[in-house]
């Protein structure tokens, strides 16, 4: 049996290329309470059912980061698992609730793949995640620059 391999060289990607990420997640009640209490998110609308129930939604939201956190951690194996750096994240959209008990699933599509201007060793690629809920129903997007290492 082969060892998994975690991530991809800057050479393996090409605009274009649509991945759909094999991790999923299912955002448990006990997720929320300690991402809501790690990151002092306290609004009744991610940790009070009785408040949750009596808004626009009728229960408890997860918090938005951390939807985009699982996000990012579903994309790991196939984006970043050999890069140097994120550059940065851009264009992060918020498309649709996410509630207890909903299961994240990922695709990515990549935009751009750029050689560095100023290392040789590296190049740049540009991707757009998009993350939907069981239901299919696309949840969140977002746009990241990822500095990955060349294979030779």
């Amino acid at each position: 049996m082969k060892p998994s391999v975690l991530g991809h060289y800057f050479e393996d990607f090409k605009k274009g290329d649509l991945i759909e990420h094999a991790l999923s997640k299912t955002i448990f009640e006990s997720d929320n309470n300690f991402f809501s209490l790690l990151t002092m998110n306290h609004h009744p609308v991610h940790t009070n059912i009785d408040y949750a129930d009596k808004n626009q939604h009728g229960k408890v939201l997860v918090v938005g980061t951390l939807v985009f956190s699982i996000a990012v951690g579903i994309t790991v194996p196939d984006i970043s698992g050999k890069a140097i750096a994120n550059l940065g994240y851009e264009d992060v959209k918020h498309l649709s609730p996410v509630f207890i008990n909903d299961t994240i699933y990922c695709t990515t599509e990549v935009l751009d793949v750029r050689p560095s201007k100023s290392k040789l060793d590296r190049g740049v690629v540009y991707v757009e995640t998009v993350a939907k809920n069981q239901n299919g129903e696309p949840v969140l997007s977002f746009r990241r620059n990822v500095l990955i290492k060349k294979q030779s």
